[in-house]
């Protein structure tokens, strides 16, 4: 049996889910970015998963409770830690738990190399397609409309910035 343990937030943790937040409300009103609500989905840790932020139509989780359907779900976003359980889990394990449950894109900002990932098209458990975006690319989010213009990633939160 695997324990988990995840690494506390930080600041630009916090500030980069907010960040998204602006940036998705500014160019869909009609969707909410949700923090804290947890998604049913078979194949990660006991069926269930926590993302850093879900992208769904506003209201969606109207009393679903603490572990919702991701059926309606758009996508889910995932802003890497500091710790050692990242690249197994941000990399590897949600994405794919979240590809296998049919939730159409996954946004990672990899804070580890200035980026922002995006996985989409899901198809018999995995995402087909992949892009990797630095800080500061315009970066998509497919199905949704929305293109993300992230020099405000790259003037604020660049690893290595003076």
């Amino acid at each position: 049996m695997k324990i988990w343990a995840e690494g506390v937030t930080d600041g630009d943790h916090n500030a980069i889910l907010t960040w998204l937040f602006r940036q998705f409300v500014a160019h869909r009103p009609d969707l909410d970015l949700i923090q804290g609500q947890g998604l049913k989905v078979d194949t990660h840790r006991n069926g269930r998963a926590r993302p850093d932020g879900i992208l769904a139509p506003v209201g969606y989780f109207d009393g679903q409770g603490e572990w919702a359907d991701p059926q309606g779900v758009l996508a889910v976003v995932e802003v890497t830690s500091w710790d050692a359980d990242t690249h197994a889990r941000d990399r590897i394990g949600k994405p794919a738990a979240y590809a296998a449950t049919g939730i159409p894109a996954y946004l990672l900002v990899d804070r580890d190399v200035n980026a922002v990932a995006v996985d989409s098209r899901p198809k018999r458990g995995e995402y087909q397609d992949r892009s990797r975006h630095v800080y500061g690319d315009r970066t998509e989010i497919p199905g949704t409309g929305i293109i993300l213009a992230t020099d405000e990633l790259k003037n604020r939160f660049s690893r290595g910035r003076l």
